[in-house]
């Protein structure tokens, strides 16, 4: 099969009982940064940050090689920069996902789950800047694996230092939603409510000591933003694709009561392409739909649509040709599995742009980094070419 670049855009063109809430202090590792020259007391608009990896294997030729299955990427990009060919590593979900946060090639095996030891791009920021954790999140469709993208065990940073986070799938589902009915009724919870309640209080991460990562105020506002959003729907998102339905309306949803200075969206649905393709393209029409809630919410609120940048990519693609059972892989060493597309919006950045030049997935971090004022020490990673207007 001849593989297929994409065509060239124009500049018009928490917790269920088997899985308990993740909501931990953790981050991901950002590259080092060199600054441009700016003039003196030169100050970037950006103010948050949300970087939303496409996870689980996209490949270019289903997102802008077929511009019905991505109308609102389209519109973000058509606003903002593309980036064509973006190269990654084929590392593994686990392992290519976590490089973007990191700015490090990590390989990584596909079942395993224990954080990195290079710092991400969350502990940077928040170091950096003096941050609490509800100023960092990650909200994840991944369960318990990818809550290890939210921090490092590196000496100088870690856990103390990383981002809260939210597993859309393992919180928010139709379990766990029965302990909405103990609140505002005069009866006492049940004991396995109680249990269920109580791990989510715990795994809120306000414990005492270096590794405090919410306070009092914090920690009584994200329980009542769980709450909330029990109530508000999210638990009812079912079907396929439904996991990553679920971490970007938990991002969505967070914007407005915490105005994150940064969040990470980690998604991993689009790897059912390996046994059904035609799921694999629902996967991304719905993650496209979602994506659109999460932007019109950005550009809606008074304070964040003028400080606030988007960034969208996958970790890796698929191969150019279907399997035997009519599904997609990724191990062929094609163009398809090894380049992918990276959308960047905002206020800081150029609009209408395409840009063709070979750029790496991991520069993605360079840029959130030097954004935000931060410096990751440890990666090794530059800023992507031509995304400032």
């Amino acid at each position: 099969m001849k593989q297929n670049q994409g065509p060239q855009l124009s500049r018009r063109d928490v917790l269920g009982a088997a899985a308990p809430l993740v909501l931990s202090a953790s981050s991901l590792a950002l590259p080092a940064v060199v600054r441009t020259a700016q003039p003196s007391g030169f100050e970037y608009k950006t103010k948050h940050v949300i970087l939303v990896a496409f996870a689980g294997g996209v490949r270019t030729r289903e997102t802008f090689g077929t511009l019905a299955n991505i109308p609102n990427l389209k519109r973000m990009a058509d606003d903002g920069v593309a980036y064509m060919r973006a190269r990654t590593s084929n590392l593994g979900h686990f392992g290519a996902t976590l490089s973007l946060f990191t700015g490090i090639s990590e390989a990584r095996g596909i079942r395993e789950n224990t954080r990195g030891n290079d710092p991400t791009l969350f502990e940077y920021v928040r170091k950096d800047l003096g941050l609490g954790a509800s100023d960092v999140w990650v909200s994840t469709s991944g369960g318990a694996q990818q809550s290890n993208y939210s921090a490092s065990y590196h000496p100088e940073y870690g856990s103390r230092y990383g981002a809260n986070t939210l597993d859309g799938d393992g919180i928010f589902n139709a379990e766990f939603k029965s302990i909405l009915d103990s609140f505002g009724r005069p009866r006492e919870m049940k004991d396995r409510e109680t249990d269920l309640l109580e791990k989510m209080r715990t795994s809120i991460g306000s414990g005492a000591g270096e590794d405090r990562v919410n306070t009092p105020e914090s920690f009584a506002k994200v329980e009542r933003y769980i709450l909330d959003e029990l109530k508000g729907g999210t638990v009812d998102l079912r079907g396929t694709g439904s996991s990553d339905a679920k971490a970007m309306r938990v991002a969505r949803n967070l914007l407005p009561v915490f105005r994150p200075k940064l969040m990470g969206v980690v998604l991993r649905d689009a790897d059912v392409a390996h046994g059904n393709f035609n799921a694999y393209v629902e996967v991304i029409r719905r993650n496209d739909v979602m994506l659109g809630e999460l932007w019109d919410a950005v550009r809606s609120d008074p304070e964040l649509r003028d400080s606030t940048s988007i960034f969208v990519l996958p970790e890796f693609g698929r191969d150019a040709d279907l399997n035997t059972r009519r599904g997609l892989d990724h191990g062929d060493g094609s163009d398809d599995l090894n380049y992918v597309s990276l959308v960047g919006w905002g206020p800081d950045f150029g609009k209408g742009r395409v840009v063709n030049e070979e750029v790496r997935t991991i520069d993605v971090c360079a840029s959130v980094c030097g954004l935000l004022g931060a410096k990751a020490r440890y990666a090794r990673s530059k800023r992507l070419p031509r995304l400032l207007g």
